[in-house]
């Protein structure tokens, strides 16, 4: 009788574990095919936004248009969040930094800045949000979960582009109508040097492993490469292209390649592209884009040049092995930046 209330007993406890295990094993495989649909579903595209339609397009990264994301008004310049759940896009006529939520492919919230926000940097823990604001003629500072401003600077006229360094202690901002960029010290909130750059200075871009700092001069036609070191201009590369007059050329948007040895510029007006080797400064090719090419992505393999053609309407994939452009597709009116998830 014993044995048999144990035999029955010993039965009931490994059917039990039996079926307890198979429920969380149903369960784990079902959480990690939800995660792999969720992970597949925002994999391999490419978001461009439209300042006039008041859209960010999605495409895959082949060029072919997918869907929509309606923002807040004007959006401009982009950043994904550390693990690329969030969008952020500034939104010029909105005063606000839009939140994306990029499984969902829906705008979730917003947070309140100046007037005509452009440009903006995270820092490093992704809770702070460094704006150049046009119309104030600042960089703010933004506390993402709580929505609040922290603080500004004041700076030059018709601030864009703003870098924080990787330790989180200084950022650099280009004032398009003092032809300067402001060298800021995040700590005190003051600016620590003024750097002349070339006239209309616009974009950045930091290589050399942190030592140089490129800035695009849109009306010289140039890069100044500042030393961060010392925070001097230690050399300038000014682009030329036959048959085409120096004004015509007018550098904005940058995009290094994942191997640290070229980076793309984008020519604006001119409608080339430019990839020139960060060790020579040597102009490896120009590629004919649309009109006004601006904002630009290279894919993490570096094999696609995205290039967004602000005057055309459009954006154009340049194979960057061939050195020459493979697609143009129709992006909505005056596309202004792009951002690339492989």
């Amino acid at each position: 009788m014993t044995l048999s209330r144990s035999t029955s007993m010993s039965g009931f406890k490994r059917g039990t574990g039996s079926g307890l295990l198979r429920t969380v094993a149903t369960a784990a495989l079902t959480l990690f095919a939800g995660l792999t649909v969720a992970q597949a579903a925002t994999a391999n595209r490419v978001y461009v936004s439209s300042e006039k339609d008041n859209k960010i397009y999605v495409f895959d990264t082949q060029g072919q248009r997918l869907s929509a994301i309606d923002t807040c008004l004007r959006p401009r310049h982009m950043l994904f969040n550390a693990d690329h759940s969030l969008l952020y896009v500034s939104c010029g006529d909105s005063n606000a930094i839009g939140l994306i939520d990029v499984a969902s492919a829906k705008m979730t919230d917003t947070i309140p800045v100046d007037t005509s926000p452009e440009v903006f940097a995270l820092s490093a823990d992704g809770k702070t949000a460094y704006v150049t604001i046009e119309d104030d003629s600042i960089l703010g500072a933004y506390d993402l979960p709580s929505k609040k401003k922290l603080f500004e600077v004041k700076v030059g006229g018709q601030p864009e582009g703003v870098l924080v360094m990787p330790d989180g202690k200084h950022a650099y901002v280009t004032s398009e109508e003092a032809n300067l960029v402001h060298y800021i010290d995040l700590t005190t909130h003051k600016i620590v040097k003024n750097i002349r750059a070339g006239k209309r200075p616009r974009r950045f871009a930091l290589v050399a492993e942190g030592k140089e700092l490129w800035v695009t001069n849109e009306l010289s036609a140039s890069v100044s490469i500042i030393n961060t070191d010392d925070q001097t201009v230690k050399s300038t590369i000014t682009f030329k292209l036959k048959g085409m007059r120096a004004s015509d050329i007018t550098p904005v948007g940058m995009a290094p390649s994942a191997n640290g040895k070229t980076i793309w510029v984008g020519l604006g007006r001119a409608n080339h592209v430019a990839e020139v080797n960060l060790a020579t400064h040597e102009v490896l090719q120009t590629i004919l884009v649309g009109k006004r090419a601006w904002g630009m992505a290279l894919h993490p393999d570096g094999k696609t040049l995205y290039v967004a053609n602000g005057m055309s309407d459009d954006m154009t994939l340049i194979d960057t092995a061939a050195g020459k452009a493979i697609r143009t597709v129709a992006v909505g009116r005056v596309p202004y930046n792009i951002l690339v998830q492989p």
